[in-house]
């Protein structure tokens, strides 16, 4: 399936923006601190940054994804899934749970979440329902964890997905990669950011033509 500009329509598409927050992107941040290569996050971040602003400039809802976690939703398996531990990510009221140089304005809506999907427990689908949303385009962090189970999950509810895989970071190119083919093969759409604001353009060439 290609991107083409109905597919990503402003009033029927959201920017989902998943996890940019200190732990998970910040090179002082906990998974950094763990060892993890961060590199890509900075790679990426420019990009996003296009994409926000483009989103904002077409009318498109943007809508930050925010982990939060602590004793309340800490179970037993939770806490120990894969031997890790939960590492203390993003614990509330941290500064590792707060976002990295993003920043949501006053109207646009944050979701927090306690596990890999933003569907898992949350509002996430019923603020999409109430927006009429038809198709999400993922961006953040990590690619192959929770921007890959957010995209699994809204593909199971009817929505389209559109992966703006330079727009998404993972701790490895071959973690990126693996979720990148997965979309391709079973899940959506894969893009550029590049390629959604020139779509987005065109909608909008398109639009003012029609009332012209």
């Amino acid at each position: 399936m290609e991107l083409t500009a109905d597919l990503i329509m402003p009033e029927r598409t959201a920017l989902i923006i998943v996890d940019v927050q200190n732990d998970y992107c910040h090179p002082e941040g906990v998974l950094a601190s763990a060892g993890n290569d961060v590199s890509a996050v900075k790679e990426m971040m420019p990009r996003l940054h296009g994409l926000i602003a483009a989103a904002r400039a077409h009318d498109v809802p943007v809508i930050f994804i925010q982990t939060f976690h602590e004793r309340a939703t800490d179970s037993q398996v939770w806490v120990s899934r894969s031997g890790r531990g939960s590492l203390g990510v993003c614990r509330r009221g941290s500064w590792g749970a707060e976002f990295f140089e993003v920043t949501p304005l006053a109207d646009e809506i944050v979701v927090n979440k306690h596990r890999y999907s933003a569907f898992i427990n949350t509002r996430l689908d019923s603020v999409l329902r109430t927006l009429r949303i038809e198709t999400l385009i993922m961006t953040g962090v990590s690619t192959n964890v929770c921007v890959e189970s957010t995209a699994r999950d809204g593909f199971m509810r009817d929505y389209h997905i559109v992966l703006a895989e330079d727009a998404c970071a993972s701790y490895s190119r071959a973690a990126h990669e693996m979720t990148v083919e997965n979309m391709k093969g079973y899940f959506g759409v894969v893009s550029s950011a590049a390629e959604v604001e020139e779509n987005w353009n065109i909608w909008s060439q398109s639009a003012l033509q029609k009332i012209l």
